[in-house]
């Protein structure tokens, strides 16, 4: 660890702390304030208030990471979709305050679930933990969510990368497109794995950067094997994406 990287590490976790213990502390006051100027139900006001936690996340890391966001003109950002994205770090989350939306509803395992200081404001959310529900909970929930507007978070390889590289895919999410007639918006991450990658607890400055793909409807796709058709196109594209951001080609 060299010396800026220990300094980044002393200072951003207690920052993160108490921008955590402040939000909490600040919340039920916000909660009445939107409530009476918007008009929203709960779950949508508290996903907004994850994606103003996001950006203040990473308005926090600023001084020791270069964020950067590109988004296809071909994407349509106002519709309800089913937004799947690679999985390098734990601060990936953190890092969905770069979208333009806030209005996203995240299908995660039960871990997150577990802990106890924002489990509340995740089930508040709306949040999907996916190993408790089971596939029928998820399709519900799902049509509950897009029914109303909202979005869908997937993060479909299950697992941060080791390595870097993409992992497989599970089928969830594009079985879930086709059922629902819903795209998929592909969203491609690099440069957290150089932040914060998966058994290191110290963090490293970065350049972490963000790019939203054209939508893929899943009209395209038809007969049994359609999810899985989905699933391939996604993945490629995903991939061939990712390998041009690592080469620090076609971002912003």
């Amino acid at each position: 660890m060299d010396l800026t990287a220990f300094f980044m590490t002393v200072t951003m976790y207690p920052a993160l702390i108490a921008l955590t213990v402040g939000g909490i502390l600040f919340f039920p006051f916000g909660f009445l304030i939107w409530k009476v100027s918007t008009g929203w139900d709960g779950a949508r006001i508290m996903r907004h208030f994850i994606w103003l936690y996001g950006k203040a996340w990473i308005s926090l890391m600023s001084p020791f990471v270069r964020f950067t966001r590109e988004a296809s003109k071909a994407t349509h950002l106002d519709e309800p979709c089913i937004i799947v994205v690679n999985h390098l770090s734990f601060f990936d989350t953190y890092c969905m305050g770069l979208l333009p939306f806030s209005n996203v509803a995240f299908a995660v395992r039960s871990w997150p679930f577990k802990m106890f200081w924002y489990a509340p404001f995740m089930r508040l959310a709306g949040y999907l933990d996916l190993e408790t529900i089971g596939w029928e909970g998820t399709l519900r929930m799902s049509r509950a969510i897009l029914e109303k507007g909202g979005k869908i978070l997937f993060f479909p390889e299950g697992h941060r990368s080791r390595d870097g590289r993409m992992q497989r895919f599970y089928s969830g999410p594009f079985k879930l497109a086709v059922e629902t007639n819903t795209p998929i918006l592909p969203v491609c991450l690099a440069g957290t794995d150089v932040l914060l990658p998966p058994d290191r607890w110290w963090l490293k400055p970065a350049t972490v950067r963000l790019k939203i793909l054209p939508i893929v409807s899943p009209k395209d796709f038809t007969g049994e094997t359609a999810h899985v058709e989905l699933r391939k196109t996604v993945k490629e594209r995903m991939m061939e994406q990712i390998d041009l951001m690592r080469k620090g080609i076609g971002t912003a």
